[in-house]
């Protein structure tokens, strides 16, 4: 065992980033569950040493403990607003909101796409992409059948839409759960360097939906009429969850929009608002419906990324960084920007910005603030509209995707690559030139 701890200290750079690479790869090919791939890829990480298994060093903290790694700011959030969701969805609100939102168009299939896309994107800026794909979809299908058209057009602007939309918030996309806390930044900062963005690349990709899916979106008036006369009147399941959901889902928002005055951190006003929506339910029932798998994910994923980072091997990559674009911040931002975006169009953006968020704090570190401000906020846009390049580029895309197939309309994935590439290209090209000239001006 000596000789194993002795080799793997003598070579800790290579084999952590090795294990990490590993990791990857089977995330990619999703033939074993990416839970599973990082719990063990975690275990072999401390088997090996290359994080300590230790809390004290003697009498001093050991900064290496494996414990030290795993981000329960990003943990504590998570869960906490998954409880939030999973119980206001329960009440049936998101529902009743979508519909009324349908209701307004008069069925007419143009101004559905418009709705859906608007509707998706802003919900995902407050809940999750997997979870407001989840609210839409029966919607979608239901309005399709009663319309007599092919949905998707609403398929492919949802998915667009979700991970666009997601990109505005701290809590709208796990990696902005990351860079938030990798960074400091709060709830507000998100909306102030990112709304204004988002909105432009929202209102050009669904410009651009609507001229191509035009001729496809044709409905008779008696099948508009029935959409325009949906019955919403039994959408709300329960009135006295909704009232109390949305109550406490607002002050906990209130609470993420108020960070800079109170200086409570966000993961403690969501972890405050599930636990008073707890006290009506049956935690059981609740906690039954949490993802679990993707919080061990980001568990055993922060241990495996620990282990590089304690044996240098994100100070090796962030040298690098400054190495090839010389120092130039403008230079490191469009290589950040345009390689998270691609590189996070075939992989999973969590695993790729939970890598590049320690690298960035240590640019930080070593180049000062100022210099690294705008390269949070490129990692930000890249990760999370990289999505949008493949069927796989985000979960919300797998899902539409799975439910899509089910419902006897499956997405090809070069039909969707085709759609995808255009999007991300646009979307990238508008995040280029509004970094250049509010920040590198």
């Amino acid at each position: 065992m000596e000789l194993i701890h002795a080799f793997v200290s003598a070579h800790n750079v290579i084999i952590s980033a090795g294990l990490l690479i590993l990791a990857y790869v089977f995330i990619a090919t999703e033939k074993i569950p990416k839970v599973t791939i990082a719990l063990l890829g975690a275990g072999i990480t401390i088997f090996l040493g290359l994080v300590s298994q230790t809390k004290m060093n003697g009498e001093e903290l050991n900064p290496h403990y494996f414990i030290n790694f795993v981000d329960f700011n990003v943990i504590f959030l998570l869960v906490s607003m998954m409880i939030i969701v999973n119980i206001s969805t329960r009440s049936g609100v998101f529902t009743w909101i979508a519909n009324e939102l349908l209701k307004a168009t008069k069925g007419h299939p143009i101004k559905i796409l418009i709705a859906l896309g608007l509707f998706t994107a802003t919900t995902s800026a407050f809940l999750d992409n997997v979870t407001t794909v989840i609210l839409v979809l029966p919607i979608t299908f239901a309005i399709a059948r009663k319309l007599e058209i092919n949905p998707m057009p609403y398929l492919l602007t949802e998915i667009f839409s979700s991970n666009i939309g997601g990109t505005a918030t701290l809590i709208g996309d796990p990696p902005n759960i990351i860079i938030g806390s990798a960074a400091g930044f709060s709830f507000m900062d998100f909306i102030w360097n990112l709304t204004l963005p988002v909105v432009v690349i929202m209102i050009i990709v669904l410009g651009i939906l609507t001229l191509i899916f035009k001729k496809q979106l044709h409905a008779d008036a008696d099948k508009m009429a029935e959409v325009a006369n949906l019955d919403n009147s039994k959408t709300i399941t329960n009135k006295n969850l909704m009232i109390r959901s949305m109550l406490v889902l607002g002050l906990v928002i209130l609470g993420f929009v108020t960070h800079d005055i109170t200086h409570i951190q966000t993961c403690i006003a969501a972890m405050l608002g599930a636990s008073v929506l707890l006290l009506f339910e049956k935690p059981t029932d609740i906690l039954r419906d949490v993802e679990w798998n993707t919080i061990f994910f980001f568990i055993g994923l922060f241990i495996i990324i620990g282990g590089v980072e304690a044996s240098g091997g994100i100070r090796l990559m962030a040298e690098w960084i400054l190495k090839v674009t010389q120092g130039s911040q403008e230079a490191a931002s469009m290589l950040i920007l345009w390689a998270s975006g691609i590189i996070s169009g075939v992989i999973d953006n969590i695993p790729y910005t939970a890598t590049m968020a320690p690298m960035l704090s240590v640019i930080e570190k070593s180049m000062g603030a100022e210099y690294t401000f705008p390269l949070w906020w490129c990692l930000s846009m890249g990760a999370c509209l990289g999505g949008n390049l493949t069927i796989i580029g985000a979960a919300a895309n797998v899902i539409v995707s799975e439910n899509a197939a089910a419902e006897g309309h499956p997405i090809a994935f070069l039909k969707f690559l085709a759609y995808g590439f255009a999007v991300v290209v646009i979307s990238l090209a508008v995040c280029t030139a509004y970094i250049k000239f509010m920040y590198l001006g």
